[in-house]
């Protein structure tokens, strides 16, 4: 039918590396939030996470490409072209250059315990939907941070924004699954090597197109 647009999901992280749970969250949502497709944006630099440590962004690319595999997954460096450094800057650019996209926001309850210290976080908010997706340990943070006393107003439940007819923010939805406690961090403490695994030739872009050059160091909620 022409005139429906496509509602994608926005998981955005450092993917140092990419795991299982990226990817299992990613299909939850997809079958919850009847996403058409969920887009991995691979953050260049993140400055609430030590640049030590941290992978170039062509190796975690490959990493999160072998965990999408076969999956209605992007892959994808965007923030890389649009030059943009905070998620409420890179958000604001991908509704502008993809009009004709509903986005939602998914985020671990980890990173609601701390929204309120990302740049503009009340405009990420206003820019599109939130989807809070529950993670071991933090949920308890999560309700209690000053990013949910303000947002707590705007909880939809997951019914009626699933069949509502355009999204409009700000709105929060909360989805629970089975926990799945998997990390970068553990990964890398239980394999520090685990970058040597993705040496290659330059990946490209699942969204643009464009070549990510190979070694190339990194550089934001």
């Amino acid at each position: 039918m022409t005139g429906i647009r496509k509602r994608i999901g926005l998981l955005g992280g450092s993917f140092n590396p990419a795991h299982g749970a990226h990817r299992r969250i990613s299909l939850f949502a997809l079958r919850s939030l009847r996403l058409d497709e969920v887009w991995w944006l691979v953050s260049p630099g993140n400055p609430l996470k030590p640049a030590e440590g941290m992978a170039p962004l062509a190796t975690r690319v490959l990493s999160a490409m072998a965990q999408a595999k076969r999956a209605r997954i992007r892959v994808t460096a965007i923030e890389r072209e649009l030059g943009t450094r905070y998620t409420a800057d890179t958000l604001k650019a991908l509704t502008r250059r993809y009009p004709k996209r509903e986005f939602v926001w998914l985020m671990g309850s980890d990173n609601l315990a701390q929204f309120h210290r990302w740049r503009d976080w009340r405009g990420i908010a206003r820019t599109m939907p939130i989807a809070v997706i529950a993670r071991p340990g933090y949920d308890a943070a999560a309700i209690a941070s000053p990013a949910m006393a303000w947002l707590r107003r705007f909880s939809v439940p997951l019914p009626s924004f699933v069949n509502r007819g355009e999204w409009s923010a700000p709105a929060l939805v909360t989805l629970r699954f089975d926990p799945d406690e998997r990390s970068a961090t553990a990964i890398r403490r239980a394999d520090p090597d685990w970058a040597l695994r993705y040496a290659g030739p330059s990946p490209r872009d699942q969204l643009t197109h464009r070549r990510i050059p190979s070694g190339e160091e990194t550089t934001a909620p």
